[in-house]
């Protein structure tokens, strides 16, 4: 009888234990305060999606691992880090992507900052939420070749993904819509505004010296009609004539819409950090940013859905070569050193 007593105690003593732990999980869960994202001065409002997944303490914290985790690709190579690098401004410095063994990939890795101002994603556009982008490397030959039910069981067996998944969502359950989610979450804090550029503009003690001053007029004559704004892009999608992809793969924004008009269009990047993300184009057609304004000067391919701005002008943009120093000048005054310097 005690020895009954004795084991039916222990057994008390243990679910009071486990239900003091479930207390305390969910007290974690709860205890999740939102990120307060902010706009910076002169940028366009957040992409809806924002407001729908506004970023959280442990979504945040979730998602940076995540991103940097190489169970994501089939051998465990492979993480969206390894081809979004921060000191590059989250690029990597090659022509096209290297993802899964050194399987080169269609396109350019672009930057990945002011995601949460974007309202189209990739080159061609064909994403218009953040979090219906994760799925696309984990699933593609060319980038990490697996597959997210596989991806969910690697995360099942790691000890910690469960509770940081309890921690970021209430409960320890690791689903697909929770990955992009929380990877998406951490990308929306990416927000580089703090450059020699955003300084001058806010009249914080710092002055443009006369070629980056010359080159910036230069760029409003020049450059502003497409990358305008403070995101210095207008984010629409344009066939500026630069040398094509030979993968017959490549269509531009003409893969999503299906529309001739379109073919060989690719989204305006943003010129924010471009110092750092060389080369450029949508296959890294250029090494320098010299070779873009030569590109430029000397004239483009002609096609008949080239961008009007440039067909008007005879298919170029005419610089001399203390015009495009003045230029670049300019554009390394839009590099942001705490964005890419920032653990």
């Amino acid at each position: 009888m005690k020895k009954a007593i004795g084991l039916l105690s222990l057994a008390l003593i243990v679910l009071a234990l486990a239900c003091r732990r479930e207390v305390a999980e969910e007290k974690t869960a709860i205890d999740n305060p939102e990120i307060q994202l902010y706009i910076p001065r002169g940028f366009p409002s957040f992409n809806e999606a924002v407001y729908r997944n506004t970023p959280t303490q442990y979504g945040v914290e979730l998602g940076k691992k995540l991103f940097h985790e190489k169970k994501l690709s089939g051998n465990n190579t492979i993480s969206c880090g390894s081809c979004h690098q921060q000191a590059h401004a989250f690029t990597d410095k090659q022509e096209q992507a290297i993802g899964i063994y050194d399987r080169v990939g269609l396109r350019n890795t672009p930057p990945i900052q002011n995601l949460a101002f974007i309202k189209h994603y990739n080159w061609d556009g064909n994403k218009r939420e953040l979090e219906k982008q994760p799925l696309v490397p984990i699933i593609t030959h060319e980038e990490m070749n697996s597959s997210i039910l596989e991806v969910i069981r690697k995360l099942q067996t790691d000890k910690d993904y469960p509770r940081l998944f309890q921690k970021a969502f209430g409960d320890r359950e690791i689903t697909p819509d929770r990955i992009y989610k929380s990877i998406s979450q951490y990308e929306y804090t990416l927000i580089s505004a703090n450059s020699k550029y955003d300084r001058v503009r806010q009249n914080q003690g710092e002055q443009f010296s006369e070629s980056e001053a010359w080159g910036y007029r230069l760029f409003n004559s020049k450059c502003a009609n497409c990358h305008s704004g403070e995101l210095f892009t207008d984010q629409s999608f344009r066939n500026v004539g630069f040398p094509l992809n030979p993968s017959t793969d490549e269509a531009g924004r003409a893969r999503v819409t299906g529309t001739s008009a379109d073919y060989m269009s690719f989204r305006v990047p943003s010129l924010r950090n471009i110092a750092y993300t060389a080369p450029y184009g949508s296959f890294g057609q250029f090494k320098t940013l010299q070779a873009v304004l030569d590109y430029f000067d000397k004239g483009v391919l002609h096609s008949d859905n080239l961008d009007p701005i440039l067909k008007k002008n005879g298919s170029r943009i005419p610089m001399t070569p203390q015009e495009k120093a003045a230029i670049i000048s300019f554009l390394h005054t839009l590099s942001d050193e705490s964005f890419v310097n920032t653990p």
